[in-house]
């Protein structure tokens, strides 16, 4: 795909794309910072310390959408990785947020590293992806049964959710999720139960946590973090740039997040990566006409994460606001496509299948073992099954 030429970005920008990048950014935040929010209560973040996983997390998504997109003239969009801030509320086992910090810092690094060396695609390769796909679908199935056992203690915000969830699916999939958290929303307030009291329209201000490490924090969190990052978010995110005709450099692509990454991770920016589904908004028709000026839709979806970032205590607040059931609901109902997609990757091939199902069952069981999650023993235990059951000639 032939590039714009070099000249001034602001040429370039047009209103349609700073559209594209508004839905990004309101898509991909709505569907999936709840997750975020409750990773952070996981790993025993205050109040403050969420306002700043806010901070860096949209610091960082807008520095490299604004950064990667100007340099590289294609609609590079980042996210956070809802996959590994799933895997941090169902496996930290109680690791103390330095050690979390310090695992988020060594994952950081390890991207960076597989970036710029060039072994990115070449090390995805030694990890079946039936294995990481396993892993992931049993770190988010709980997230999923999380939707129906609301159905206990709200029966009716759970099933209203559902139900416009359906019902947007068949009608406006691009916003049934956001749908989906609006009526929610309603619900509780006509239901009495939204705590406003403590939001406040305030700036974040960044709260640095020394960083620690522990054998526990290593196997049970930096190196499942690393590998669902990596396998379930960038090799996606690199497919959609693909697919949609743009040849970005992809080392130094992941590289420079990871430099980003690296930078932030002590103030909560726990894991950042190529955007896949929201990335495909900016690279369509309706950002620009010219492919070649679509880019300036990642820009404008990088400033509106630097804009959700400076708001970050304010962010933080309005989740705290929600009753659990509503964030339970939205959590799992924006994770059901990932789900699905997950079980089908991994059971997809027969060979892999019994393995792929162990990685599952083990990883979604919530073991831990030595204070390791289960997210690692599952990986760990896919890796046996293949071995005996599929071993090298």
């Amino acid at each position: 795909m032939q590039m714009s030429p070099r000249q001034p970005w602001w040429r370039d920008l047009s209103m349609p794309a700073i559209v594209a990048g508004f839905i990004t950014v309101l898509v991909g935040f709505a569907s999936s910072a709840v997750i975020v929010f409750q990773a952070a209560q996981a790993v025993g973040a205050n109040q403050a310390e969420i306002a700043s996983w806010m901070w860096a997390l949209g610091l960082g998504m807008g520095v490299t959408c604004i950064g990667l997109s100007l340099r590289y003239r294609v609609p590079v969009v980042t996210a956070w990785s809802t996959p590994g801030a799933a895997m941090l509320v169902v496996g930290t086992s109680g690791v103390p947020l330095p050690e979390a910090i310090g695992a988020f810092l060594l994952a950081a690094v390890l991207g960076m590293l597989v970036g710029f060396s060039g072994l990115f695609a070449r090390l995805m390769q030694r990890v079946p992806m039936a294995l990481a796909a396993g892993m992931l679908a049993g770190v988010l199935l709980r997230f999923g049964l999380d939707v129906f056992l609301a159905m206990n203690t709200a029966l009716g915000m759970a099933l209203a959710m559902f139900a416009v969830w359906l019902a947007g699916r068949r009608l406006f999939p691009r916003y049934a999720v956001i749908a989906t958290l609006l009526t929610g929303i309603v619900v509780a307030a006509v239901q009495g139960r939204l705590q406003w009291q403590g939001v406040q329209l305030q700036l974040a201000h960044p709260v640095w946590t020394p960083p620690a490490l522990s054998w526990a924090a290593v196997a049970g969190i930096a190196l499942p973090l690393f590998v669902v990052t990596m396998a379930s978010q960038n090799i996606p995110g690199v497919a959609v740039l693909r697919a949609s005709g743009y040849d970005a450099p992809v080392s130094p692509v992941i590289g420079w997040i990871g430099v980003v990454n690296t930078l932030l991770a002590p103030f909560g920016a726990y894991a950042l990566n190529l955007a896949a589904i929201t990335a495909a908004i900016c690279m369509g028709r309706d950002a620009h006409e010219d492919p070649a000026r679509r880019y300036t839709a990642a820009m404008a979806a990088g400033a509106f994460y630097v804009l959700i970032g400076l708001f970050g205590a304010t962010v933080a607040a309005v989740f705290a606001a929600f009753p659990k059931e509503l964030v339970a609901c939205v959590a799992g109902i924006a994770l059901f496509g990932t789900i699905g997609n997950s079980l089908a990757t991994a059971l997809a091939a027969e060979r892999d299948r019994e393995a792929a199902l162990v990685t599952f069952l083990v990883t979604a069981s919530g073991v831990s073992l030595a204070g390791i999650g289960s997210a690692f023993w599952g990986l760990l235990a896919g890796v046996a099954c293949l071995l005996v059951l599929r071993p090298r000639a």
